[in-house]
């Protein structure tokens, strides 16, 4: 299936991205709906982006730095997209508030301003998308 947004390269706001994020989230969801582990949607959401063009970054690993000491200490993005948008990727019953919390460190580590997380375990997508904003 392909995504049904025309993606042409141009620098983009993190906004004008999260708008093929969601577009194609929406696609994903429509076809495959809720249920699926969140590993497929992340295959599927990294190939409908990528074939966009979109620089598209999996299991970023995301180091903390502490007095110039840069620390693994296994922080984990599932997608960063043109190195503006994080996106955090669930399938599971309900999103907790640590969820939302994971979202809100990734993006202070990183100082991007925008993710998105999205729950395909949902009936309807819409339901399952939250934008989180670190000073945008």
């Amino acid at each position: 299936m392909r995504l049904c947004v025309n993606y042409n390269k141009c620098v983009m706001t993190e906004n004008e991205i999260s708008k093929y994020i969601v577009d194609a989230a929406y696609c994903i969801h429509s076809e495959l709906g809720p249920g699926l582990l969140e590993s497929v949607y992340e295959e599927i959401m990294y190939y409908e982006l990528t074939i966009q063009d979109m620089k598209v970054e999996r299991q970023k690993e995301l180091p903390v730095v502490w007095d110039g000491l840069k620390m693994d200490l296994g922080f984990r993005t599932d997608l960063i997209v043109e190195d503006k948008v994080i996106v955090e990727l669930k399938s599971i019953e309900k999103v907790s508030p640590v969820h939302y919390k994971q979202l809100q460190t990734y993006l202070k580590i990183t100082e991007m301003k925008l993710g998105l997380l999205i729950n395909f375990n949902e009936n309807l997508i819409k339901d399952g998308i939250k934008r989180i904003v670190n000073n945008l």
